[in-house]
C-alpha cells in the first residue's frame, strides 16, 4: 500500500483549538487538514497518526483519508501571522492530512451517546489501548460527530488526532521487550469506555481484522523521510528507516497476541466504572 500524495495550493485557515496548530488547506485533492512536521512533537507524530489512523481505517472503524501532504517551498510567505509563517517554512516537504470533514461537531458523551453504539466504542477503546493513545478523554475526545446520511440513523462518529498516540517512541532508549506487553492504564480515562460493549468480543473482532500482516504493510508505506527526520537538538535512534521499522514491530506485533494485558486492563476499568456511585458518570447525563 501507500498513502497518496498531495501538494499544498493554499493555506485556508488554522484550527487555534488544536495545540500543534493544524490548519485546513487547500491541496490538489480538495481541502484537507493538515498536521505539520515543524509543530511540537515533529514527525513523530506525524507517524504515529498515519500508523494509528490507517489501523483504524484497516479494522472498519470510521477514519477520515489520510495523505501525505508535499508544502512547496514558498508556501504560507503572505501569512499574517509569525507563528503561522514560522510552522509553515519548518514544514516544507512531507506533511500528513487528514480528509476534511465540514459541518462536523465534537464529540459529546451526553447528546451524541448515540453516535457511539456499543460495539463501536469497544473497538475505538481496544485500539486506543493497543497504541497508547492517551488523547481521548471527556476534556479531549478527538471526536467529531456529523448528521447522518439517512434519515432516522444516528449520527456518524468520526476518529481523529492520533499524534499522541505510540508516544514512547519519543524516547527509544526507554523502550524494552517489557513495554510491547505491557498494559495501559490511563484507559480508564477513555471517553468511550463506559459507552463500550464487551471488550473480549471487541479484542477477536480487532484482532482478526489488524495482523501483523496489516501491521507491515503499514509500516513499509511510512515515508523514510518521516523515520529519519530527528530535531537538531536530539540524536537519532537508528541509522536507518528499515530499523525504526523493525523497533516499532517490536513493540506492535507482539500487543496484537491473546491473552493482552492492555485489554484486562481496560476490562478492569470498564467493570470499576460500573460499579461506580452515580455522581462519578454525572457526566453521562
Amino acid at each position: 500500500m501507500t498513502f497518496p500524495t498531495v501538494e499544498a495550493t493554499r493555506y485556508i485557515v488554522p484550527l487555534k483549538e488544536g495545540g500543534s496548530l493544524p490548519a485546513v488547506v487547500e491541496t490538489t485533492a480538495g481541502d484537507v487538514v493538515v498536521k505539520f512536521r515543524g509543530a511540537g512533537q515533529g514527525a513523530r507524530a506525524l507517524i504515529a497518526e498515519l500508523i494509528v489512523g490507517e489501523l483504524a481505517r484497516r479494522a472498519g472503524l470510521p477514519m477520515p483519508d489520510l495523505s501525505l501532504v508535499m508544502l512547496p517551498e514558498a508556501f504560507g510567505r503572505t501569512e499574517r501571522d509569525p507563528e503561522i509563517q514560522d510552522l509553515l517554512k519548518a514544514s516544507v516537504g512531507l506533511n500528513v492530512g487528514l480528509g476534511f470533514i465540514p459541518a462536523a461537531l465534537p464529540f459529546d458523551p451526553v447528546s451524541l451517546a448515540d453516535s457511539a453504539p456499543p460495539e463501536l466504542a469497544a473497538d475505538v477503546v481496544w485500539l486506543d489501548a493497543f497504541a497508547f493513545n492517551l488523547d481521548r478523554t471527556v476534556r479531549n475526545p478527538n471526536l467529531l460527530v456529523t448528521a447522518a446520511g439517512t434519515p432516522g440513523a444516528p449520527p456518524q462518529l468520526w476518529l481523529i488526532d492520533h499524534g499522541a498516540a505510540l508516544y514512547f517512541h519519543h524516547n527509544w532508549a526507554s523502550v524494552d521487550d517489557d513495554r510491547a506487553r505491557s498494559p495501559f492504564p490511563l484507559v480508564k480515562d477513555h471517553v468511550l469506555l463506559p459507552l463500550a460493549g464487551d471488550l473480549d468480543t471487541a479484542s477477536e473482532r480487532m484482532r482478526a481484522r489488524l495482523t501483523p500482516g496489516v501491521l507491515d504493510e503499514i509500516l513499509e508505506a511510512i515515508p523514510d523521510e518521516l523515520l529519519l527526520h530527528t530535531p537538531p537538538t536530539q540524536t537519532p535512534a537508528f541509522d536507518t528507516a528499515d530499523e525504526y521499522r523493525d523497533a516499532y514491530r517490536r513493540v506492535l506485533v507482539p500487543r496484537l497476541a491473546a491473552p493482552s494485558p492492555f485489554v484486562e486492563q481496560a476490562k478492569s476499568a470498564q467493570a470499576a466504572l460500573r460499579s461506580a456511585s452515580p455522581d462519578r458518570l454525572a457526566y453521562r447525563r
